[in-house]
């Protein structure tokens, strides 16, 4: 059961649904008699009275704390008492979003990653109050979603948007700094990453990255700071670094330019790796996650980190970054 803000939303959301079972029908996945059951499953209505039986109930709606809150209140006083209620925040607490209402135990974090049907990974984030059910409740809902579930504390941008965003930091750090997009666009090549750092930026939307970085350097002000040129590239209203054609556009160019102080490539890949090591260890000191393992899971599972370099803090170990920055590897 879908809810939106009015019917022609949530006819799109149903429609959206029903075309994703579509393609797996016409691709031969599914039968035709197992696609309509599926679509068949999947309703939607303007009013939040129809989660009143439900067990599960995930939020979506926009990443600011107080209508997530406000919505959580209102589905509070519909839902039964045994009804998880999970959010999908990519960085906000939890625990701040369960503190106003009278069952915050059954509040966890169910974090998806985009895009949603091609990225195996959840984060699912214990609050301050989630108790054991609904954290198990939510490790059997992902599973029954053919998710890799990984439990996480609830702490800033948890794990995959803290290292990303700490790894993108140094990088547009390095451009504010003056080293030449195009330098520091490719400087992290070697690592045979999916994407470059700013057509990740322009997949995520600048608005988006931005908000996460205000997010970050609030909570951690000494590590994380905010772009003064990603601020003026959301300022000026662009949504994308390169044009169609994928060249880079004029406009983006010129906001990205200036600065007295640029670095090599091989300078900001280092950079961006010693931050990203320093960053590991200092969520393993939090207990943001059991063991480095699971750093792993969540950067190969939820972004994309190479296959072929391992896991994160592995490759970390391998190359004496980790014994650099943080005194010893992570595997010891």
């Amino acid at each position: 059961m879908l809810t939106d803000l009015d019917q022609a939303r949530v006819d799109s959301g149903v429609g959206y649904a029903h075309a994703e079972i579509d393609k797996q029908l016409s691709r031969g996945r599914l039968s035709a008699d197992a696609a309509n059951r599926q679509k068949a499953l999947i309703t939607g209505s303007v009013s939040k009275d129809e989660f009143a039986d439900a067990d599960f109930v995930i939020e979506a709606v926009f990443e600011e704390l107080a209508v997530k809150q406000r919505v959580f209140a209102e589905l509070e006083a519909i839902v039964r008492p045994d009804c998880v209620l999970a959010t999908n925040t990519s960085s906000l607490s939890v625990t701040a979003m369960a503190a106003g209402l009278a069952h915050p135990q059954r509040v966890v974090g169910f974090h998806f990653f985009n895009p949603v049907a091609v990225l195996p990974l959840v984060e699912v984030v214990r609050g301050a109050a989630t108790d054991d059910a609904a954290v198990a409740t939510a490790l059997a809902v992902g599973r029954q979603a053919k998710k890799n579930c990984v439990i996480v504390a609830d702490r800033p941008a948890f794990v995959v948007n803290r290292l990303l965003t700490r790894f993108l930091g140094e990088i547009t750090r390095a451009v504010d700094e003056g080293t030449p997009f195009e330098v520091a666009e490719h400087a992290a090549d070697p690592l045979g990453l999916p994407m470059t750092p700013f057509l990740l930026l322009q997949l995520v939307g600048p608005a988006i990255a931005l908000h996460v970085a205000q997010t970050m350097a609030a909570a951690f002000p000494d590590r994380f700071s905010v772009s003064p040129k990603l601020r003026a590239l959301v300022e000026s209203g662009k949504t994308s670094v390169y044009r169609p054609d994928f060249t880079l556009d004029p406009e983006v160019a010129s906001a990205l330019a200036g600065g007295d102080n640029p670095s090599t490539g091989p300078e900001v890949l280092a950079r961006a790796l010693e931050g990203l090591a320093q960053e590991i260890r200092i969520m393993l000191d939090e207990g943001v996650v059991a063991a480095p393992q699971d750093i792993d899971l969540c950067m190969i599972l939820g972004a994309g980190w190479p296959f072929h370099l391992g896991g994160i803090t592995p490759y970390l170990d391998r190359t004496g970054i980790a014994a650099k920055v943080t005194g010893a590897p992570f595997g010891r």
